[in-house]
């Protein structure tokens, strides 16, 4: 029977969030927080597996208490397990000090044969988790998933497709093995009630870093953090462009360098 993990991450709306023109931070109160919808898609992913070769899926996640509502959609959707991992001693974590947390957490849960993470999260769109977590759980990776050909059970090997620009990539990976999941092809189920409902009364474990044995302090938080960033703000905005169209190609070339004589 596969052993599944999947990485979610609570986000906050980012169609509602604003930006503080003074302070360059992000005001998140009274913005809802919502499943990173690429998650749910690389969960979907995972279920899918599961319902084609069996198998039992934990998802996991790093946040505060209100994180258990992401969690209880994934259960929603076909998780079996729910972890959260929550402490004031995890604040400030960038996507090391993150991955750390996580794989050291997982490993209390058992060996895993797939890991499965969205491509990035809404909020950092950094991209980096999946690599970190993949390194740090000594196994193969596979990058902007688009598609599951086939899950050797027998073999431990998973083989997948990626879609590259000038065509598509086919790899074939040994158990363990971590996917980042593109969207296009793994659309997030919509739960049907008594899913649902059974969700909402599901236990949900919370490790805290007293309780993950061998857990370095150094290691987590915002000690464990050597990204810093003291500012955030949006790009300046430069002069419009303009469009050349002077009824034909050399024309619109003689055009563009009485434009850069112009500007030189």
């Amino acid at each position: 029977m596969l052993n599944i993990l999947v990485c979610v991450k609570q986000v906050p709306d980012i169609n509602l969030v604003k930006m503080d023109p003074v302070t360059g931070s992000l005001i998140r109160a009274g913005v809802p927080a919502i499943l990173n919808p690429l998650d749910a898609n690389a969960l979907e992913a995972a279920v899918r597996v599961k319902e084609a070769h069996g198998g039992r899926i934990t998802v996991i996640t790093m946040g505060p208490d209100m994180a258990k509502e992401a969690l209880r959609e994934c259960l929603a959707a076909g998780a079996d397990k729910a972890v959260l991992l929550s402490d004031r001693a995890f604040a400030n974590a960038d996507t090391l000090a993150t991955s750390y947390v996580i794989v050291s957490a997982a490993k209390m849960l058992g060996d895993f044969d797939l890991i499965f993470c969205g491509k990035e999260s809404l909020d950092g769109a950094t991209g980096q988790m999946g690599s970190q977590l993949a390194e740090r759980f000594g196994a193969s990776q596979i990058s902007s998933t688009a598609k599951i050909v086939e899950v050797d059970t027998e073999n431990h090997t998973i083989t997948a497709e990626r879609d590259l620009e000038r065509g598509v990539e086919v790899l074939r990976a040994q158990y363990p093995c971590l996917l980042t999941v593109e969207k296009a092809n793994f659309r997030a189920r919509i739960p049907n009630l008594k899913s649902w409902k059974a969700s909402r009364t599901a236990e949900i474990e919370v490790y805290s870093s007293a309780t993950i044995p061998g857990l370095d302090p150094k290691q987590i938080g915002d000690p464990g953090s050597p990204t810093k960033v003291p500012r955030t703000y949006p790009p300046e905005v430069g002069a419009k462009g303009s469009m050349i169209d002077e009824g034909s190609t050399e024309k619109n070339v003689d055009k563009l360098m009485e434009l850069i004589a112009d500007v030189l």
